[in-house]
């Protein structure tokens, strides 16, 4: 499903089931050895998942650790990101010299507590959800402005090693061609020899859930 949303250079795999192999590298393992049952086969299943996408690059089976923030680490010369919901577990992977970044997330397509929303936007996000909501009711855009902004967390990441909290990022959608803008509000990295100001990302709503993504082609690869 989430393959819809990603450029070419990127391998996604998906599933809405657990993984048939729970295999794990003894690093992963102690990462959830005393784990609840939930918690361990999310973790599997997004490790599997990222173990399939790396065959069809022709990468061998390698471990995938979580780091400091509970980021992946991956193999040298990959770039990837892991999602998991209720029902659901993506991994989206790609060579670090064709794909500069990634971030995933996946939500259940419902609404959201009512105390989430405040604690995890801005005051013109929220007047901006409210028109979307009117106009287009089948999706509930609180979740999906959650989810925009995991991804952008989990793209902004790697590329400059800090934390970017919910307020930190203005994410404007457009409700008919399926994007979304991320204005980043800190100062970022430098990235293809610019500052980092923001993301343009995908998103979609099918299967009773809300999905983004954002991949940042590397300018080698970048169609003009």
């Amino acid at each position: 499903m989430i393959e819809a949303i990603l450029p070419a250079g990127t391998v996604a795999v998906d599933t809405f089931t657990e993984a048939p192999d729970p295999f794990l590298f003894p690093d992963e393992e102690r990462v959830v050895r005393v784990a609840v049952d939930k918690r361990r086969r999310e973790f599997t299943t997004g490790r599997w998942c990222a173990r399939q996408a790396m065959a069809r690059l022709g990468r061998a089976p390698a471990s995938v650790p979580p780091g400091p923030r509970g980021e992946p680490r991956w193999p040298a010369g990959l770039i990837g990101s892991i999602t998991h919901c209720d029902g659901y577990r993506a991994a989206v992977l790609a060579e670090s010299e064709v794909i500069t970044t990634i971030g995933i997330d996946a939500e259940p397509n419902a609404p959201l507590l009512d105390d989430v929303l405040p604690a995890v936007s801005l005051p013109e996000e929220r007047e901006r959800i409210g028109l979307l909501r009117r106009e287009h009711p089948d999706v509930c855009w609180d979740r999906l402005l959650f989810s925009a902004k995991e991804s952008v967390y989990k793209a902004w990441f790697p590329l400059t090693g800090r934390w970017l909290d919910f307020e930190d990022a203005d994410i404007t959608f457009d409700p008919l061609a399926g994007t979304f803008e991320a204005r980043i509000l800190v100062t970022g990295a430098q990235l293809h020899g610019r500052r980092l100001t923001g993301f343009n990302g995908r998103w979609l709503a099918r299967h009773g859930l809300v999905v983004t993504a954002i991949a940042v082609v590397a300018p080698a690869y970048a169609v003009v």
